[in-house]
C-alpha cells in the first residue's frame, strides 16, 4: 500500500517538472527496466501491482504502449478474474432461496450405481426405485445428480468385462502361417476355449477357403457342443460364408474391431505358449492374423 501511495505522490510531483527532465528520466527508467527484464524474465506481481494496471487499463488509453513486464492479454485476464471474484463473493453472501436439504452420500452413490448398471433408465424410473426403497428425493434432484454420474468405462474395459462374464461360453478362432523349407506357406487354423485356454481343434492347409473353414467348424463343434460366442477377426479368408455358417450353428458372432490387436490376445498368447513348447517362434506380420 505504501508503494502505491509513493507512486501516486511521485506522479503528482512530476507534473511540476519540465518536459526535458521528464523525457530524460523516462529514458533512464526504461534502460533500467530493460536490464531488470533480462535478469528476471518473469517477475512476480502482487495484488497491488495487478490492481494498478487494471485501473490504468480503464482510465488510460495508451496503457499498452508502456506495458513491458506482462502481456496486455494478461491484464485483461486479471480484470476478468477480479470481476468473477466480486460476483462470487456477492453471491456467496446471500442466503440460498428455495431448494431442500442436501441428499446424503448414500443416496448419491445409489443413483450413480443405478445409472451405471441400467443405462436405459431415466430419471422417473430411478426416482420411483428410490421412493420404493424409502428415500424421499425429488425427481429434479435425481436428474441433477444423474448428470454428475461417472462416465461409463471405455470400450476396452467393457470388452474385458464381457470376456470375464462369459469366458466359459466363449471360443476363438484364428490363423497363423508356417514357412516351409521349400519356401511355401502352410496355413494353420485353430480354435481355443477361453475358460481354460484349451485348444479345441486345429488343422493345416495350403489353400484356406471359406468352405474349408466351415468344414473345420463342423468338425470342431459336432452335435450340440457349440459355444455361445465365437470371436474372430476381419480376415478376408472368412468371407460371407463363414459368418453365415456360424449363425446357422446358433453361435453368436463376435468380430473384433479393426486394428485392435489385444481383443483376441488369449488365442495369440495360447499359440505362443504351445509354440514355445516345441521350440517354434511365432513371427508377427500383421494385426489381423497370427504368423509363425
Amino acid at each position: 500500500m505504501f508503494d502505491l501511495f509513493g507512486l501516486w505522490f511521485g506522479a503528482i510531483l512530476r507534473i511540476l517538472r519540465t518536459h526535458r527532465s521528464l523525457m530524460l528520466e523516462n529514458l533512464a527508467l526504461r534502460q533500467q527496466l530493460a536490464v531488470l527484464k533480462r535478469k528476471h524474465p518473469r517477475p512476480r506481481l502482487g495484488p497491488v501491482d495487478k490492481l494498478f494496471w487494471v485501473v490504468a487499463r480503464c482510465s488510460w488509453t495508451d496503457w499498452e504502449k508502456s506495458l513491458v513486464l506482462v502481456l496486455p492479454e494478461t491484464v485483461v485476464r486479471w480484470h476478468q478474474a477480479g470481476f468473477k471474484l466480486y460476483w462470487a463473493m456477492l453471491c456467496g453472501g446471500r442466503k440460498r432461496v428455495g431448494g431442500g436439504r442436501r441428499i446424503s452420500k448414500q443416496v448419491r452413490d445409489l443413483i450413480f450405481q443405478m445409472v451405471a448398471e441400467n443405462p436405459t433408465w431415466g430419471a422417473p424410473r430411478i426416482h420411483g426405485e428410490l421412493l420404493m426403497l424409502g428415500f424421499e428425493v425429488s425427481e429434479t434432484t435425481v436428474t441433477r445428480w444423474m448428470r454428475r454420474a461417472p462416465r461409463r468405462p471405455d470400450p476396452t474395459e467393457r470388452w474385458l468385462a464381457f470376456l470375464r462374464n462369459h469366458r466359459e461360453t466363449i471360443a476363438a478362432m484364428d490363423f497363423f502361417t508356417v514357412p516351409t523349407l521349400t519356401f511355401s506357406v502352410l496355413y494353420c487354423f485353430f480354435l481355443i476355449s477361453h475358460d481354460r485356454r484349451r485348444i479345441l481343434h486345429f488343422n493345416v492347409t495350403r489353400h484356406p477357403t471359406s468352405s474349408w473353414i466351415v468344414q473345420q467348424l463342423r468338425e470342431a463343434f459336432p452335435y450340440q457342443s457349440t459355444p455361445k460366442f465365437l470371436i474372430y477377426d476381419h480376415d478376408a479368408k472368412y468371407g460371407l460364408e463363414v459368418p453365415a455358417a456360424i449363425r446357422s450353428m446358433t453361435i453368436g458372432c463376435v468380430q473384433t474391431s479393426n486394428y485392435k490387436k489385444n481383443k483376441n490376445r488369449f488365442s495369440k498368447v495360447t499359440i505362443d505358449e504351445r509354440a514355445a513348447d516345441f521350440g517354434v517362434r511365432r513371427c508377427r506380420t500383421r494385426p489381423s492374423s497370427l504368423t509363425c
